[in-house]
């Protein structure tokens, strides 16, 4: 590594479903920097507004947190209408000159929507009710596909056997899970 250079930090998998009318959302505990496992049990989901909501994030832990505790404070602002949360996070995340250096990206559950916010000003609602952002996402995003299709488990399961998916095919995520549902 040069000395200009940064370690990249990889180090997540979350991935939240919609079924039968509830939410779940999780993620590893894994965190890296460089090729080094540093922490094993990282937190990193959240309640939000009332525990409605479920958060999750990806990316640089201080920059996530300072995303989270900005989107919280557009859930007060527009009493707990995660759609225009989410829309009014997105555009302040895009044009404030601090706050588009973060480099971090959310996932967010209720009982009836799912959707990703990104640093680009993107939020997507996926239609299948299932979101994943981190490293190991797509693993985790194609196992909870297919149990979707092919089984009738609950969201917090496939949740959980998707994560354990990922945690065995990419490096930058374990199996130390953490769900919470709505």
């Amino acid at each position: 590594m040069k000395n200009n250079e940064k370690p990249i930090i990889r180090s997540t998998t979350v991935i939240g479903v919609l079924r039968d009318g509830k939410a779940a959302l999780g993620s590893d505990g894994q965190m890296t920097l460089g090729n080094t496992v540093i922490k094993h049990s990282t937190r990193k989901i959240r309640r939000l507004y009332q525990g409605k909501l479920i958060a999750g994030f990806a990316g640089a832990t201080a920059d996530a947190v300072t995303l989270l505790d900005r989107f919280e404070e557009k859930l007060e602002a527009y009493n707990g209408k995660l759609d225009r949360a989410a829309v009014e996070l997105a555009k302040e995340w895009r044009t404030d000159k601090y706050l588009r250096r973060l480099e971090a990206m959310l996932a967010i559950v209720s009982s009836d929507k799912a959707l990703i916010i990104s640093g680009t000003g993107d939020v997507i609602e996926p239609e299948d009710g299932i979101v994943a952002i981190g490293s190991g996402s797509m693993y985790a995003l194609s196992a909870a596909r297919a149990l979707m299709k092919h089984s009738s488990l609950s969201a917090r399961d496939i949740v959980q056997e998707s994560l354990k998916i990922a945690s065995d095919i990419c490096i930058y995520t374990n199996d130390h899970i953490i769900v919470e549902e709505v």
